[in-house]
């Protein structure tokens, strides 16, 4: 018990001597429109030390433009995130009200005022089946909420309100933020308004699952249920985020938040009001992850991009000339990192619209122009799930990459399946009854054209496997003789 004494002392003197620094000088210094507090001393050369910041200024400021929602849901059965593996871990945050009538069950959390007449944002899933919508200003002025519309695919919401000369929030840009940099939530955590918390921006452009359409904000900012839908600001006081969801293994925050970007908050919000209804574009392909194998298969140089493993017929990805095997590299020159930024960057776009393809097909970059459809419209199943009967006509063993393969015969013509894979092919994730239906980017039938194929193809080789109705591209590595 001592010990921790004297270091808590020594603690408050190392405290002291920051405040003692910060009031020998000036307190506050304000740097590309952002307050940040000086803890350090300015050095003998003039540069001025470490810098924190002092979000009394954003608060006092902004925290006008971020309301309390609360909702009353038509079924009295509160919100639900959906049965899925991924319901426990990423949750969306919508606390129920202790005090109200398990009968009359409410619900609460956040939003953000984005015009002085009365609309704001929240998510979707803080308003999904309400009955009764009532927003609580900063002032405590209380207003019953119209719905405008909601997009459950992004998680947001669209809300007006009859008032007018309303605080409102200043629109920033997230695409210029950085790993790293200070950010603050203002909302109602559990239903406490008006709370503020912060923190730094982890990562941006994070995927989570069912998620394709929204490249998140990570951030350890503390966020809890009721801080759904409220806003994310940097150091300038400008929202850059919507708060929507938290990874958690007990229900509440655990070091890790997302946040929806702003300006696909905003686009959202525009198509809502506008039309009802939002659209995206949609170019019509299945794709995977380009990891270090097919990258080196493929020729690739480093492994990024999103690799096509169907193109889906009658789609604008067919029409448009995209083949099995090619990877996005580019959309209009920007570049796709990997392959969940692609139906993020084609989602952001209308329908209709022509897109400028870089493709890598066979060693080189071609450009392709695709006029992208209307997400939805066209669902077309890739390859059919039934796998028909065959019969088998042959059987052959290929030790080199340690697989048994069968050529069988269905009223679809020949096919080669595995049934025994083991060495390179088992470290390949080549399972048994894998379709093999390409190798190299060469269809294979029999067993002629498949030694041949592989002879050609070299120690790297990219194989397209039919797996239980899906394809898929496998890097299979072979030793070298």
């Amino acid at each position: 018990m001592k010990k921790i004494i004297r270091n808590s002392a020594l603690l408050a003197v190392l405290v002291l001597s920051a405040c003692q620094w910060g009031g020998s000088e000036k307190n506050t210094e304000k740097q590309n429109d952002a307050f940040v507090t000086q803890v350090e001393p300015p050095k003998t050369d003039g540069t001025v030390g470490m810098l924190l910041p002092d979000f009394t200024e954003l608060v006092a400021r902004e925290g006008g433009a971020v309301v309390h929602i609360q909702t009353i849901p038509e079924d009295n059965k509160g919100s639900d995130m959906g049965e899925d593996a991924f319901a426990d871990l990423f949750r969306r945050m919508l606390p129920m009200d202790p005090y109200q009538d398990d009968r009359n069950t409410a619900n609460f959390g956040s939003g953000v005022i984005i015009s002085s007449d009365g609309y704001l944002l929240t998510n979707a899933h803080v308003v999904s089946s309400a009955h009764t919508i009532r927003v609580t200003l900063n002032d405590k002025r209380e207003y019953p909420a119209k719905l405008i519309g909601k997009d459950q695919k992004s998680d947001i919401a669209l809300l007006k309100i009859e008032a007018d000369d309303l605080p409102v929030a200043k629109i920033g840009n997230p695409n210029e933020l950085k790993s790293g940099e200070w950010v603050a939530a203002i909302g109602a955590p559990f239903g406490f308004d008006n709370s503020v918390t912060a923190g730094i921006v982890s990562a941006k452009n994070r995927s989570l699952p069912y998620e394709q359409y929204t490249p998140f904000i990570q951030t350890d900012v503390a966020v809890n249920p009721g801080n759904s839908g409220g806003p994310l600001f940097n150091l300038k006081g400008q929202v850059i985020g919507i708060n929507s969801q938290i990874y958690s293994r007990s229900g509440g925050f655990m070091g890790i938040s997302f946040a929806i970007p702003i300006d696909i908050a905003m686009n959202v919000a525009e198509q809502l009001k506008t039309t009802g209804t939002v659209r995206r574009g949609q170019l019509g392909v299945i794709i995977q992850e380009v990891n270090y194998n097919l990258a080196q298969s493929f020729g690739l140089d480093k492994p990024t991009g999103a690799l096509v493993s169907q193109v889906l017929p009658n789609s604008p990805a067919k029409k448009g000339g995209l083949q099995a095997g090619d990877i996005i590299r580019s959309v209009n020159g920007e570049e796709v990192r990997s392959s969940n930024h692609l139906p993020m960057t084609i989602g952001a776009m209308a329908p209709g619209k022509e897109v400028v393809l870089g493709v890598w097909r066979k060693g080189e970059t071609i450009e392709l122009k695709v006029t992208l459809a209307s997400a939805g419209e066209d669902n077309n199943m890739p390859y059919n799930k039934y796998e028909p009967e065959s019969s088998r006509i042959d059987t052959f063993e290929f030790p080199e990459a340690g697989m048994t393969i069968s050529v069988e015969n269905n009223y679809n013509g020949n096919r080669l399946v595995i049934r025994q894979a083991h060495g390179a092919a088992a470290r390949a994730g080549l399972m048994r009854g894998d379709v093999i239906a390409e190798v190299g980017g060469i269809p294979v039938h029999n067993q002629e054209e498949f030694k041949q194929a592989m002879s050609a193809a070299g120690q790297n080789i990219p194989l397209l496997i039919l797996r239980k109705g899906n394809a898929l591209f496998v890097a299979l590595v072979l030793s070298k003789p």
